[in-house]
């Protein structure tokens, strides 16, 4: 008698935890499905769901550095390990992006620098089948605090962007005085102008201010983010403006960029 008793309290025991551990997983299930939901709502609802990431190219189309990476000179300070370019890209390679101004602006992240480590230099060069000519060739004083930068290209006609051309740039920032060391950190990318339709310029009117929204939907990156870096830097306040700012980054793989201030602007050939 007591062995069955003993058999049917081991029975029960069983049954009840079998009934937890389908609960628990129910409701795991349950709050996975809730997040997963969340997630697609925040995508859907985006400016910039219709914004195509780029994937990796194929056929020999150029990829560039997005994340400056390790360094090998141990003089080189390892702050420069995180500059980072504000392009479409993979976690490290940098892909072709398109803009529909002549004298477009770039932009970048860039660490705190030291005082011995605060020259840089922005680079632009045209590809004309297999040569490559310098545009220009531009070197910056960096002010050294962490934080966003952006740069324009001069304003004069040999320094703007061609439709039919292909451009590549580089921005590096030097291991001390340029005259006395070639070691560097850079980014580097590539970027093509296309022609302004009459589509995209409509869109543009009815954007008004807020024309990335117009941009992003025509895949127009650099304009896209230059118009809302800019909007996003005037209005900081701007609970929406911080949103679609972070959105953009993240569409392209560096939230951890849309924290960051935007601390200077440089105006080549001024």
């Amino acid at each position: 008698m007591i062995k069955k008793k003993l058999l049917y309290q081991s029975i029960q025991n069983t049954c009840i935890i079998s009934l937890l551990i389908i609960s628990t997983t129910s409701y795991l299930q349950l709050v996975q499905a809730q997040v997963s939901n969340s997630t697609q709502n925040t995508i859907k609802n985006s400016h910039f769901q219709s914004f195509k990431q780029p994937k990796l190219p194929k056929n020999g189309a150029p990829t560039g550095r997005r994340r400056a990476g390790a360094g090998r000179n141990p003089e080189c300070p390892t702050s420069l390990t995180r500059l980072t370019a504000l392009v479409p890209g993979d976690a490290e390679a940098s892909f072709s992006a398109s803009t529909v101004a002549e004298n477009p602006t770039f932009w970048f992240y860039v660490p705190q620098l030291p005082q011995t480590t605060r020259s840089g230099e922005f680079v632009l060069q045209v590809l004309d089948g297999k040569d490559v000519k310098n545009v220009s060739r531009t070197p910056l004083t960096l002010s050294g605090e962490s934080g966003i930068i952006s740069i324009t290209l001069p304003s004069q006609s040999q320094y703007s962007l061609k439709a039919d051309k292909k451009y590549h740039w580089y921005f590096h920032i030097y291991c001390g005085d340029p005259q006395k060391t070639s070691e560097n950190f850079y980014v580097d990318g590539f970027v093509q102008r296309e022609m302004l339709t009459q589509t995209l310029n409509s869109q543009l009117k009815a954007a008004k201010s807020r024309e990335y929204i117009a941009y992003s939907t025509n895949d127009i990156w650099y304009d896209a983010l230059t118009n809302l870096a800019q909007l996003h830097h005037a209005n900081p306040q701007n609970a929406t403006i911080n949103n679609d700012w972070f959105d953009l980054l993240n569409v392209v793989g560096l939230p951890d960029i849309a924290k960051e201030p935007i601390v200077q602007h440089y105006s080549l050939g001024k």
